[in-house]
């Protein structure tokens, strides 16, 4: 059983909708003992960086998160919680990667919003997909490179699509949304 984190953010049906579509049995929840013994956990995130990690806080998943032991996907906002610190509002994040999530200078081409290539993986979950492949991406903050970092992209300046640490992986743009290299990647990703 795969287990999507439910903290009221965004982006959770069009997980639970990709699932779907590659015939995966999901649950949408908050419940610790759930999530606990998913075989997987999605942690999808489509929102603001310190309204998002205060809702996380009052339902103590962002002291459960990094605790788990089974292979945990971030999406989006959701890599980004994952880290030490985003400029949005000022927050601090779970802190599973020692990273900091920036705001991309500003110009009249942010967001960053539609599809880019991703390249230099640096990952298992990226096999059978091929090196400057497309995804589709939509967000006005990035993840610092570093030596988590398993696929960059160009937008502006390079910074981490795609993150891993242990049992953690991470992906700034939406596999969800992302054709058939999404699907891929959400496949490899269950096999893991």
């Amino acid at each position: 059983m795969i287990a999507i984190i439910k903290y009221n953010g965004g982006n959770v049906n069009s997980v639970q909708n990709s699932l779907n579509r590659l015939n995966i049995e999901s649950v949408v929840t908050d419940d610790f003992e759930l999530i606990r013994n998913a075989n997987k956990v999605i942690f999808p995130g489509v929102g603001e960086a310190s309204s998002t990690m205060k809702l996380l806080k009052e339902k103590g998943l962002d002291q459960l998160i990094p605790t788990l032991k089974q292979p945990v996907l971030g999406i989006c906002l959701g890599m980004q919680l994952m880290c030490k610190t985003n400029e949005e509002g000022n927050t601090s994040g779970i802190g599973i990667f020692d990273i900091n999530v920036k705001k991309f200078p500003a110009t009249d081409i942010v967001p960053h919003m539609g599809w880019n290539t991703i390249s230099d993986f640096r990952s298992d979950i990226f096999s059978a997909i091929e090196e400057k492949s497309d995804v589709y991406f939509v967000h006005s903050f990035y993840c610092e490179l570093s030596e988590n970092t398993t696929s960059v992209c160009n937008y502006i300046l390079p910074f981490s699509a795609s993150l891993q640490k242990n049992n953690f992986y991470a992906m700034q743009f939406h596999p969800e949304k992302s054709g058939d290299v999404g699907s891929r990647l959400l496949q490899n990703f269950l096999k893991i």
